[in-house]
């Protein structure tokens, strides 16, 4: 069923932001180039997918991006509004019992090429699932949006409307510009902080192809702000999520000698968003930086390792070191073949071994089509040389984390996930008031 949303179609070509087309660039047979959004919901009457289609195609004008395909152009890639919208093919029912069932179906989305000759977003019903819940699986290439722009496109189109503003964590007041010289004056300190120290070989340094597999596990907020505050000097939930992530894969490894013949020296990074409160809720495309950080994987304490990862983050962000690699790499990207060599040396599997990202999402409970949303995850894929990647996502009182990887390069994602378990539980266990 093609149709045409209300008022879309003459619009002109937008070509892509320079951040937005160097990710779409990035697609190949390993890599396609796509985020998801997985929402639980709570048992209930059977969503009608003609029913979710119609309500979607009424909301989609409100994230205009949603409308838009990509076409090549003389000028390089551009956003074009689409002659139509075919919500059949957008919108899709699929079978799955069981959480093997679902586990299998959301590992074959994540393996699935996005159609760039439609808009580059997907909508997957999953369910029945045993106990009546059913799932929706929303998928969005990464050049359409970020991790903050993803939760607003779930915001704009697929959620049910609520108060709650958009969280502050994740955007910025925009701040007055330093000078040239004070940027530059303060930059030497930041590219030690972020390159200085490179790590060892990283387990998860091998070839990937377009497969994928996942794995999931849930964190309470509640108790992750309690094990922070307990420390002497306040750790945030972002730094124990890292040290969570940390703990499990030392014991990964040590359960999987063949992995690693030694525990690495392994950095994670972490990317930060750069968006500016006061944009628009449907703003779209790629505004993020980063900083790395050392896991500290040959830490035999579970807390002294939140610590020490606790405190590189606060001088990380005392030091705006985000805002100056954000700095840097727009210069380089002036600079042609040397300002891309560049950074391909800054993406290599020594500078870090794995990418972490926390995203944000709604601050209170949320609805679809008048089912609550029990759980919700957020996946990205992994690059190459990068066969792990991690991302997390919250609403309301808890934080769902999703392994992904390429399992022809590491087979038990699963015991990741329940690694990673594991050392919250200790976590928890240990930290004082926690």
């Amino acid at each position: 069923m093609e149709e045409v949303p209300p008022g879309h179609g003459a619009g002109e070509p937008t070509l892509l932001s320079p951040d937005d087309a160097r990710i779409l660039a990035l697609e190949s047979d390993a890599v396609l180039g796509h985020t998801l959004k997985l929402l639980i919901l709570a048992p209930g009457p059977t969503l009608d997918v003609e029913g979710v289609r119609e309500r979607l195609r009424a909301r989609l004008p409100h994230f205009p991006r949603a409308l838009d395909r990509v076409e090549q152009t003389a000028a390089g890639p551009a956003w074009v509004p689409a002659p139509t919208i075919d919500m059949d093919a957008h919108v899709r029912a699929r079978p799955a019992a069981t959480p093997a069932d679902l586990r299998l179906a959301v590992s074959e989305l994540m393996s699935e090429r996005l159609d760039r000759r439609r808009p580059l977003w997907t909508l997957d019903i999953l369910g029945p699932l045993d106990g009546g819940r059913q799932a929706l699986a929303v998928r969005i290439h990464h050049a359409m949006a970020d991790g903050m722009s993803g939760v607003r496109f779930l915001d704009s189109t697929v959620l049910e409307p609520h108060d709650a503003p958009l969280h502050p964590v994740g955007t910025h007041a925009a701040a007055p510009p330093l000078s040239r010289w004070a940027e530059w004056e303060r930059m030497p300190g930041a590219l030690l902080r972020e390159f200085g120290r490179p790590g060892s070989h990283s387990p998860w340094d091998r070839p990937i192809t377009g497969r994928r597999a996942l794995a999931f596990t849930d964190l309470p907020l509640e108790r992750m702000r309690a094990i922070g505050g307990s420390r002497a000097h306040h750790a945030t939930v972002n730094d124990v999520l890292l040290a969570v992530i940390a703990g499990g894969i030392r014991r990964w490894l040590l359960q999987h000698p063949d992995a690693s013949a030694h525990v690495p020296r392994m950095r994670a990074q972490i990317p930060v968003s750069l968006h500016t409160a006061g944009e628009g809720a449907a703003a779209g495309g790629n505004r993020d930086s980063f900083l790395n950080v050392d896991l500290l994987l040959h830490e035999h304490d579970d807390l002294r390792r939140l610590d020490g990862i606790s405190a590189q983050t606060r001088r990380r962000k005392a030091d705006h070191d985000a805002t100056l690699m954000d700095d840097l790499f727009r210069e380089l990207s002036r600079a042609g073949s040397l300002g891309t060599r560049l950074r391909q040396l800054a993406e290599g599997p020594r500078e870090f071994g794995l990418a972490v990202s926390n995203v944000p999402g709604p601050r209170v409970a949320v609805a679809v089509h008048g089912r609550p949303v029990e759980r919700l995850y957020s996946s990205s894929e992994p690059a190459p040389h990068h066969a792990l990647r991690i991302s997390a996502i919250s609403t309301a009182d808890t934080l769902g984390v999703v392994f992904c990887v390429d399992p022809a390069a590491i087979p038990d994602v699963t015991g990741l996930a329940d690694a990673a378990h594991e050392t919250y539980e200790v976590l928890a266990a240990a930290a004082p008031g926690a």
